[in-house]
């Protein structure tokens, strides 16, 4: 199943389904033509090791952009579009030796001359979110920004076609959607603990010497030598949801570097795995909460209902139209999808609706949006990616005794949500085969230019505490908090005008708002 514990599987992409919704580049940052940089700070830390800065070779070579091709899991874009593939180091320790390819998508700014600032980098979550596809496909969310920017976004070491990680097959994947990830029994718990064991078995296999090399920090070193080939001086990004802790990682690495950074949804960085598990319980729920309220009934009498379902469920799954079984994961799985869109909230109605009435159609069809599962049966590969990548940045690894102490603790925070997100702080990195890098990702940016953190009051998978905290731990003067009092995951796609021309006027003229400005 893919996975909206801790960071949230589809991050951007899932607020966005849920709505419906040749040769180098030219210019640098400051529009005066092209620069190597190639003594630009490489940046070191203590808890994710040292990089050397990277060979001439690789800072030096050109981008042979061309027409996008179509995947098994995507179709091309139009002629907007182009495609390319980057060369870049597999081991940042040892960037002499061996390289891997990240593949590259971009739409070349409608600017010419002096008007043109450079690139614009988006990434749009997970881990594990393909930016070759998703930026194409909502390219004209961000088509504004083509006036001064190419918008370019790329597939991240281990996901699509940067080395891609398939760690099951789709039979498998379908397979394991009917286990208990809230076991009961010690016959569950062995089930539960012995699939986690398997899924890094595959991926281990699937992914080769890539596994230990495609963490949060290998892929900001990546984007540096992006900056860098892209012949940009600084760097502008727009990062949203995972991408928030991505861009958070790399101005800890590369301050001097930080030109104008947007971070949307941003993720807390002081939570440790257990506690973003325990943030997104309160994010969901009170999301969940909220969308009741809209439909004029109580909050807790609703969530009580959702969760007696469940427990029915855990007993007895419901049978749907297409012959298959609605389990409790995948219920609640369909339940989270339209929590991340206000928009999306009536189709949450009619599948619950459905499902108290014994059809569990609607709930199966929403979480195989979710799970990225199309009509064939055939699953994207975004939940192994991102597993491959939270894995090893993430260090800890709750046992299942730890995680049964702290299981009340959770249910009180989310009678819907906590259960199911304890578990997964458990099972989720189990008998993982590389250990993790760190507790809490260090994005201190002393140094930096002004980054734009744009934090969602009724956010469920980034609660809004998040930006606060992203705003300290980034520094004095350096975090700049716009609040949007609103729901949904993310605000620049929410279609709200005062957050969208306060992020344009930053990125597009370099306007810094005061910090804890509110659009309501």
């Amino acid at each position: 199943m893919a996975r909206w514990g801790r960071w949230t599987a589809l991050g951007a992409a899932a607020a966005l389904l849920a709505t419906g919704c040749g040769g180098g580049s030219g210019g640098n940052g400051d529009g005066k033509g092209r620069t190597a940089d190639a003594h630009a700070s490489t940046g070191s830390s203590a808890t994710t090791g040292t990089a050397l800065a990277p060979p001439a070779s690789l800072t030096g070579q050109r981008l042979d952009w061309g027409r996008c091709k179509g995947t098994a899991d995507s179709a091309a874009p139009d002629a907007t579009w182009q495609c390319a593939t980057l060369k870049a180091p597999l081991d940042w320790s040892r960037p002499d030796g061996d390289t891997i390819g990240i593949a590259l998508v971009r739409a070349a700014s409608r600017a010419s001359g002096g008007d043109r600032a450079g690139s614009l980098l988006f990434n749009f979550g997970g881990p594990g979110g393909s930016g070759v596809s998703t930026l194409p496909a909502f390219g004209s969310t961000f088509s504004s920004l083509r006036e001064h920017y190419d918008l370019v976004s790329w597939d991240p070491r281990s996901v699509g076609a940067s080395e891609g990680v398939r760690c099951r097959s789709d039979k498998d994947i379908q397979a394991a959607e009917s286990l208990d990830y809230t076991p009961d029994t010690p016959a569950e718990e062995r089930a539960f603990f012995q699939d986690a064991t398997d899924f890094g078995k595959g991926c281990a296999k699937a992914a080769g010497r890539l596994l230990a090399h495609a963490s949060t920090t290998d892929t900001a070193r990546d984007m540096d030598l992006m900056r860098q080939v892209l012949g940009d001086r600084k760097m502008h990004y727009f990062g949203i949801s995972y991408g928030t802790e991505l861009g958070g990682v790399y101005a800890h690495l590369f301050p001097k570097n930080v030109g104008r950074i947007v971070l949307d949804a941003v993720v807390d960085p002081t939570a440790d795995a257990v506690g973003h598990a325990q943030n997104q319980a309160r994010g969901f729920q009170r999301a969940l909460d909220d969308y009741f309220a809209s439909t004029g009934e109580d909050p807790k009498k609703g969530s009580r209902e959702i969760a007696d379902l469940l427990h029915r469920l855990d007993a007895e799954p419901l049978p749907a139209s297409d012959g298959r079984k609605l389990t409790q994961t995948l219920a609640l799985t369909g339940i989270v999808l339209p929590l991340y869109s206000e928009q999306s909230w009536p189709s949450l109605t009619s599948a619950l609706t459905a499902a108290k009435n014994g059809d569990g159609t609607g709930l199966l069809t929403l979480a195989d949006g979710y799970n990225d599962r199309d009509s064939s049966g055939h699953y994207g590969t975004s939940a192994h990616s991102q597993r491959v990548i939270s894995c090893l940045d993430d260090r800890q690894r709750p046992t299942a005794q730890a995680t049964r102490r702290r299981l009340a603790q959770f249910e009180k925070i989310s009678p819907v949500f906590g259960d199911f997100l304890g578990w997964d702080t458990a099972g989720w990195c189990h008998d993982w085969p590389v250990a993790g890098q760190y507790d809490t990702p260090e994005v201190s940016a002393a140094g930096a230019a002004p980054i734009l953190l744009v934090g969602n009051t009724g956010d469920p998978a980034t609660p809004y505490e998040g930006a606060r905290r992203m705003a300290d731990e980034l520094g004095k003067g350096v975090g700049v908090l716009l609040t949007w009092k609103g729901e949904g995951h993310g605000a620049y796609t929410s279609g709200n005008d005062c957050v969208a021309s306060t992020v344009n006027a930053y990125l597009l003229k370099g306007t810094v708002p005061k910090d804890g400005k509110v659009c309501s």
